[in-house]
């Protein structure tokens, strides 16, 4: 049997016992071991492929391709906390239990709950770090990393679906004459339709500048990439007075104006969840909902849900790989790590199918995008609770 030796082990935790670091540090290599492997085989199949073939075959240099390839990375890490969440509890339990250390621990009268708290905390702080580089960091780099790649090829990114009615409304805080706040209009953005090159069919209703309200029609418009304006063809600039009157009327056939790009990535680029913080997401949201498009709707409150509840995937996996590594057993490390990817490709087959069950309507978004998250916790404590009654 092997020997518990905790004395050894130091560890500056404040409240901690010897016992408590014993367990953390066995779980920190190898989550260290999970994080790594997880992101390498994440980059290597979502990413360098294509990235390798883009440098050989399109010409794509080598110093843009590595720049992609790291804005890429914090997108495949938040994916690799949870699996390496998994795969430390699992390995470090396993290990402990192989090797007798749990039964020498629970013959000094430690209960499994209480063998179990070290990974749950571990899990926690794992959680909190998913969370800020999947809301913070990973949006942000990904979004870089495409418009690099669409500036490195001279191409916007094709859009294969004809996007209907988009609706994009900019407000703005004013103050009122009794000093209170309130928020207005300041711009609304029609288009009848996007094809991935073009826009038609545009209204805008421009409130932006005191005493100056104007309506521009269009049948057509494009984002100019060189100047960061539209380029609106055969048009209508309507000037109106605050009065409601008629100020001028300008017809154009070309006709170059500085609005936002952000219309541009509502219908394009904007659909792509991975590029968006929970707070842009919020925001597209509720352009959505001015669109009546209600399976667009639905698809955006499900991903901002998933957002919310993919950081908790570690505190799942966490509890489901203690609650699998305490049982009596004499599992190897490769044993441990078939194990962990069954388990992974478990989940997210479940993650997938419960996605898709809230985007049809089936489920509601908060259910389809939490419901995984509820049955792992329930698999991971009734385990527990069986184990605890193992000897």
């Amino acid at each position: 049997m092997a020997q518990f030796k905790p004395m050894k082990v130091k560890l500056g935790l404040p409240g901690l016992s010897i016992m408590d670091r014993y367990l953390f540090i066995e779980l920190l290599l190898p989550f260290l071991f999970g994080m790594g492997i997880f992101t390498s085989l994440g980059i290597s199949i979502g990413t360098l492929f294509d990235l390798v073939r883009r440098v050989t075959e399109s010409g794509l240099l080598l110093s843009v391709a590595l720049k992609i390839l790291l804005l890429k990375m914090p997108g495949f890490i938040v994916l690799a906390f949870p699996m390496a969440m998994l795969l430390a509890a699992l390995m470090a339990y396993s290990r402990l239990s192989s090797d007798s250390e749990l039964i020498a621990m629970r013959s000094l009268g430690v209960s499994i709950y209480r063998l179990v708290i070290p990974a749950v905390l571990f899990s926690f702080v794992v959680t909190g770090l998913a969370f800020i580089v999947n809301d913070w960091i990973a949006p942000a780099a990904t979004h870089e990393a495409a418009i690099t790649l669409e500036k490195a090829v001279n191409k916007e990114r094709p859009n294969l679906v004809e996007q209907r009615n988009i609706i994009y409304p900019e407000y703005r805080t004013i103050k009122l004459e009794d000093g209170k706040e309130t928020t207005v209009l300041s711009r609304l953005f029609y288009a009848e339709n996007f094809n991935g090159e073009e826009m038609r069919g545009l209204t805008i209703l421009d409130r932006s500048q005191e005493g100056v309200n104007q309506i521009v029609t269009s049948n057509s418009a494009t984002w100019n990439i060189s100047t960061n304006t539209w380029d609106f063809f055969n048009g209508t600039i309507y000037l109106i007075a605050p009065d409601g009157s008629y100020r001028n009327i300008v017809r154009f056939q070309h006709q170059q104006l500085a609005l936002p790009r952000a219309p541009l990535d509502l219908a394009n680029r904007r659909q792509n969840f991975t590029e968006m913080s929970i707070a842009q997401a919020k925001e597209y949201l509720e352009a959505m909902k001015l669109s009546g498009n209600e399976q667009r709707v639905r698809k955006v409150e499900v991903r901002i849900q998933e957002k919310y509840a993919l950081p908790f995937v570690c505190l799942v996996f966490g509890l489901v790989g203690a609650a699998m590594g305490v049982r009596p057993q004499n599992t190897s490390k490769a044993t441990s790590f078939g194990i962990c990817v069954g388990l992974i490709f478990s989940y997210y087959l479940l993650s997938f199918v419960s996605s898709s069950l809230g985007i049809w309507g089936i489920l509601t978004p908060f259910f389809a995008a939490w419901a995984p998250n509820i049955l792992g916790l329930t698999a991971g404590s009734i385990l527990l609770v069986q184990s605890a009654h193992l000897r």
